[in-house]
């Protein structure tokens, strides 16, 4: 098993500011638990909370994020963004795009999302953001994106009641996959799109042209019951468009959605 420390990590660094102050933890209870912590003493724009293992790993709606010891990137960033409450899928979308730029340029290997947060090789899950936020009066102080991303996992390890496929890198590849180069380009390329969203460039195309849900016919159970649609695209916050069979248009902002080609529904 490839062994990761803070110092292994730093020596291959190429970003300014985002994981330069860095924590890195072998075992933890959640990295994203961890990181709000660390915002709420004031810890600075760009720092980086990594585990090699999580006891409570968790993803949205308080699912468990499963990943045995060392075959995962479990990691959690903190932002201090201008950004309104609102607008805050714009770090989801800004940090997915950039796991996918550097899974590809490591691997070679096609990355899909599926809205709002998932990401996917060849029709299963491999990855997920969840994203957090913490108020002060009615703007951001801070927001955390946790990243979790299956690299050397072997999917039959895991439960057998997982809502959707899961798949991890080297699954996928049919060979391991070395973490720290992984890890020290998913970080360049989050500074280099999380500068752009902060100089005033959205992510909001790029995004959508790579969700697989877009385009799809959809079923999603809300709070207050079930919409079918067809999703059509989204608004400029990231909320799923949805055309009802009637022709009105939803603004779906959570829920769980179900590809209509799925059996089961996926976690979102």
């Amino acid at each position: 098993m490839e062994t990761l420390s803070a110092e292994r990590i730093r020596v291959g660094l190429r970003t300014e500011f985002v994981g330069r102050n860095l924590v890195y933890l072998p075992e933890a209870g959640s990295t994203n638990t961890e990181a709000r912590r660390l915002g709420k003493a004031g810890a600075p724009d760009g720092t980086l909370v990594m585990a090699d293992y999580q006891t409570s790993g968790r993803g949205r709606l308080e699912r468990r994020w499963e990943a045995p010891p060392g075959s995962s990137l479990l990691v959690s960033l903190i932002f201090r963004p201008t950004l309104a409450p609102h607008q805050i899928q714009r770090l989801t979308m800004v940090c997915s795009l950039a796991v996918a730029d550097a899974v590809e340029a490591e691997t070679g290997l096609c990355v899909g999302l599926k809205w709002p947060n998932d990401l996917m090789v060849d029709g299963s899950k491999v990855g997920g953001i969840l994203t957090e936020l913490e108020l002060r009066g009615d703007r951001v102080d801070y927001a955390v994106v946790g990243i979790g991303l299956n690299v050397n996992l072997d999917p039959s390890e895991l439960p057998g009641d997982l809502l959707m496929p899961v798949t991890s890198l080297s699954h996928a590849l049919g060979r391991r996959v070395a973490r720290r180069p992984l890890l020290w380009a998913v970080l360049w390329a989050v500074e280099a799109r999380y500068l752009a969203l902060k100089a005033g460039h959205s992510p909001h195309a790029e995004w959508a042209e790579r969700l697989v849900t877009v385009g799809q016919p959809v079923t999603i159970s809300l709070a207050g019951g079930v919409l079918e649609g067809m999703a059509e695209g989204l608004d400029a916050n990231g909320a799923l468009l949805v055309r009802q069979a009637d022709g009105r248009l939803e603004a779906v902002v959570a829920g769980d959605v179900t590809l209509r080609a799925q059996s089961h529904p996926a976690p979102v």
